[in-house]
């Protein structure tokens, strides 16, 4: 079973909990990093949590949800070994993982709807690392 952490801000938490629902019918384990509430707090702390999640080996994957998923990115991507990706449509979210081999995906609650969103999160999911020549510029990248 896929462990996924995941995380948010007060922006992102109602959308987060449909990811979560939606995760778990698919028998996916998740681990949440919070927020648990719409109270105002900072994206980072959530970003960087989730981020170490994936790299330490605690979950596989991670799933980060803020108004945008910028700037929830920009934060998980601090961490060394993260490849955390924006996405709004399902094609960028499989080649992200195709290509890119992204171990995040962030979202923006403010950009997409829910049922878009868990086009996106399925289409990421199922994406595999093809490897080959992606992998030297994956390399790069580090």
């Amino acid at each position: 079973m896929t462990q996924i952490a995941i995380g948010c801000d007060h922006v992102g938490f109602e959308l987060k909990t449909h990811i979560i629902e939606h995760l778990q019918s698919k028998g996916y384990s998740i681990k949440d990093f919070g927020t648990h509430s719409t109270e105002r707090t900072d994206y980072p702390l959530f970003g960087k949590a989730v981020a170490e999640a994936v790299t330490s080996g605690e979950c596989e994957k991670g799933i980060l949800v803020c108004g945008t998923g910028v700037g929830i990115s920009i934060a998980a991507n601090k961490v060394k070994g993260i490849r955390a990706v924006v996405c709004s449509e399902p094609y960028s979210a499989l080649l992200s993982r195709q290509h890119n081999d992204t171990n995040i995906l962030a979202l923006g609650s403010r950009v997409v709807g829910r049922d878009l969103a868990l086009m996106i999160v399925d289409s990421w999911l199922g994406g595999e690392f093809e490897g080959g020549r992606h992998q030297r510029r994956v390399d790069m990248i580090e």
